[in-house]
């Protein structure tokens, strides 16, 4: 454990909230596929996952805007986006996994009283898609973009909290990126745990996180 896991030994949350893509679920392989997808019906060149990588996290607007050539005129980047949502409602998510591990710690977890949530940035609509094809009934709230502003605006953290009857300095915010998922948590007054089996490099989640873990199961430690 780094220096910050050792200030947070000891300490047990009353709550759970985790980003999607990248820490509950690996989605990123269905996000290549539908974005290029969409790049090859509207005539452009596609990208490789690597730079779809970069362009994810910021919500599916972002990633269409960078996705396109610049210059794209804005109605054809709404077309675009407007086809993705339909492609990735219709694919069936085929390529996309629950981590190894999560699920028995989520089971775990409510085992033992505490109140699960999910907030993303991907659009709402599609939060609550994929929640209900992998984890069915299993969160007490799921909240994507367009109800709130985007991570790391805290108005969806203080949401959940509000929801959940638990104040933000007993939730411990679980996510993959330290410029959204560790910032929305120390905006809202949560705790930041970052995992380094998600999309961004463990070493920008060090100096960002309240604590940082490699395995699902080390979740139990903050329960």
């Amino acid at each position: 454990m780094n220096e910050r896991n050792r200030r947070a030994e000891g300490t047990a949350f009353d709550a759970f909230v985790f980003d999607l893509d990248g820490t509950l679920l690996d989605t990123l392989p269905d996000l290549v596929a539908v974005t290029n997808d969409t790049l090859q019906e509207f005539g452009y060149p596609c990208r490789t996952r690597d730079e779809i990588l970069a362009m994810v996290g910021n919500g599916l607007k972002s990633l269409i805007e960078q996705a396109v050539p610049a210059h794209t005129p804005d109605e054809r980047v709404a077309e675009a986006l407007a086809f993705w949502k339909a492609a990735y409602d219709g694919c069936g998510h085929r390529r996309t996994r629950i981590y190894e591990g999560m699920m028995d710690v989520l089971v775990e977890l409510r085992a033992r009283g505490k109140k699960l949530a999910v907030f993303s940035n991907k659009f709402d609509g599609g939060v609550k898609d994929v929640m209900n094809r992998f984890m069915p009934g299993f969160m007490d709230f799921e909240l994507g973009e367009g109800p709130v502003p985007r991570k790391p605006d805290p108005a969806g953290l203080l949401l959940i909290a509000d929801r959940l009857g638990v104040e933000t300095s007993k939730i411990a915010f679980v996510g993959d990126t330290a410029g959204t998922d560790m910032q929305v948590a120390h905006n809202a007054g949560a705790f930041a745990i970052g995992v380094t089996w998600g999309y961004q490099p463990a070493s920008t989640l060090r100096d960002a996180a309240d604590a940082v873990i490699d395995r699902p199961c080390q979740l139990l430690d903050f329960a």
